[in-house]
């Protein structure tokens, strides 16, 4: 029997550590980049006060790099507290691209996180600029190898099941990491991130503007960021298009449950501008649709068809159905490894196997199933798709936001008018807290869209958990909020210490004298 209160505690758990240690992953992707182009216009330029900009932005990357570090690690470790047969059925795979963001990336920040800090005396300009930039494509590569194994767990590919070692097995290294949605998730992310580091320089930077100090540092580091938050947000959103094809052809339910697509529409499918869905009558009410965009957007054509969540239910059952055949010959298997029916028929049937597991997360034996049972599991399947539709307009609102302030920004500082407009800069200090949110809400997209699946379509997230007590996962689930409460209080202790001080309270330089 599943103990639920375990797998229901874990989930909890590993959600409120992934989602504040991404609290500061965007931050770093995009403020180092943000370093490396300051850095750059000091080394051409030789002008002093981008050096200075180069030097006070890194000290708040400094602080965000190292809040990320320690949160990090305690939410790898979590794979063996909580997820342990997880770990052990899909390790070899998972475990893969961890190993390498470990090994290469993360040393590689390490390593030049040290020189950016204290190099300044000792390296030429050449040299230090080539650190910062090798500083920002080590972040990116830690990035990579992270979101590598996470697209993995959305669509499975360059694996497969081994029935002699009852676990997933590397068969194509190339295929895991150079899978359409590993690359579409990298470049949306890492843009995401952009856009965040672009915020932060510009909603700070306006801060001073509106309180009169470090005028120069503050235009100056609002330009850079306007610019580069400009092609960002642009970024994100034809990315953000790339992200939803790779969905609607690898994860129709996802799909299908962010638009609250209850059934299959004529093509090309219309997208809900707004509504209230209804996951007990599934329906949505108030609904207001927009023509063809879903279609356009989902298959890039006129004729192609997004599957309703009331089909692809249809479709699960029949799945399970195959998956309990699948589950029957590998009880056979186990008993006498030299059943050549038996295995024949499990090859036969092998792709389907998950699908029968989702019976026993439902505390089902999938050899005496009923109708009812099957059912039951394939209902299972569906995603709470009020959460996933509200989180993605969100976030889609906040990215064409973005495309606008960036985009006046940038109009501003062409007519070199930064700090003519006050409503303006009490904006973009207010925007500050949505790339956050933006980023937030994308992840609750990405994951809990693909519940009930921890590997979709392979392994059902509630048989992934440890053998653990519910009060063991209590005692670390509170141990958790106290340290990461902790950490909080002292990041934004520091940030807005430092922030408070500027560039002139630090003594870099008299704001007379840019």
């Amino acid at each position: 029997m599943i103990d639920h209160t375990v797998v229901d505690l874990s989930r909890l758990q590993f959600a409120l550590t992934a989602m504040y240690h991404f609290l500061f992953v965007p931050l770093t992707l995009g403020l180092v980049f943000m370093l490396a182009i300051m850095e750059s216009v000091y080394v051409m330029t030789g002008r002093e006060i981008w050096k200075r900009m180069t030097q006070f932005w890194g000290i708040l990357f400094g602080i965000n790099f190292a809040m990320g570090v320690a949160t990090g690690v305690t939410l790898e470790f979590q794979f063996g507290t909580n997820w342990a047969y997880y770990s052990h059925y899909v390790g070899d795979v998972f475990g893969t691209p961890l190993a390498i963001e470990g090994m290469m990336a993360f040393f590689l920040e390490a390593t030049f996180v040290g020189l950016f800090f204290f190099g300044w005396d000792r390296l030429s300009r050449i040299k230090h600029l080539m650190v910062t930039w090798l500083l920002a494509f080590g972040t990116s590569m830690s990035a990579l190898w992270i979101l590598a194994a996470n697209a993995w767990m959305q669509h499975p590919v360059g694996a497969e099941f081994n029935i002699d070692t009852m676990r997933m097995e590397v068969t194509s290294f190339s295929a895991l990491i150079l899978s359409p949605v590993a690359q579409s998730k990298f470049v949306h992310t890492v843009s995401a991130g952009y856009v965040l580091g672009a915020m932060f320089v510009l909603s700070i930077s306006a801060w001073y503007l509106l309180k009169g100090r470090n005028i120069e540092f503050a235009k100056r580091s609002m330009t850079v960021a306007a610019s580069f938050g400009l092609a960002a947000a642009l970024s994100v959103v034809v990315l953000g298009d790339e992200s939803g094809y790779t969905v609607s052809e690898n994860q129709k339910m996802k799909l299908a449950s962010i638009e609250a697509m209850w059934n299959t529409e004529p093509a090309p499918a219309s997208f809900t501008l707004f509504g209230i869905p209804d996951l007990e009558e599934r329906k949505t009410h108030y609904a207001i649709h927009i023509p063809w965009v879903m279609g356009l957007i989902g298959t890039r054509s006129l004729d192609g068809v997004l599957p309703g969540i009331n089909q692809l239910v249809d479709e699960a059952r029949g799945k399970i159905e195959n998956g309990r055949i699948a589950y029957a010959a590998m009880q056979k298997l186990r008993a006498n490894r030299d059943d050549a029916e038996a295995r024949a028929l499990f090859e036969k049937h092998k792709d389907d196997l998950g699908h029968a597991l989702l019976l026993v997360r439902l505390d089902v034996d999938p050899a005496t199933a009923t109708a009812t049972d099957v059912q039951n599991a394939a209902n299972s399947t569906i995603p709470n798709v009020p959460v996933l539709f509200w989180s993605f307009r969100i976030m889609v609102a906040c990215g064409f936001y973005f495309i606008a302030l960036f985009a006046y920004s940038f109009w501003l500082a062409s007519k070199r008018q930064l700090d003519k407009n006050r409503w303006y800069l009490r904006m973009a200090l207010w925007s500050l807290p949505l790339p956050w949110v933006a980023a937030e809400l994308g992840w609750i997209v990405a994951e809990h869209g693909r519940q009930p699946w921890a590997i979709e379509g392979i392994l059902p997230t509630a048989l992934g958990v440890s053998s653990v007590s519910a009060t063991h996962v209590w005692a670390s689930l509170i141990g958790f909020v106290i340290f990461y409460t902790a950490l909080a209080v002292v990041d934004a202790f520091l940030m807005v210490r430092y922030v408070r001080k500027g560039p002139d309270g630090l003594g870099m330089w008299p704001e007379q004298k840019p």
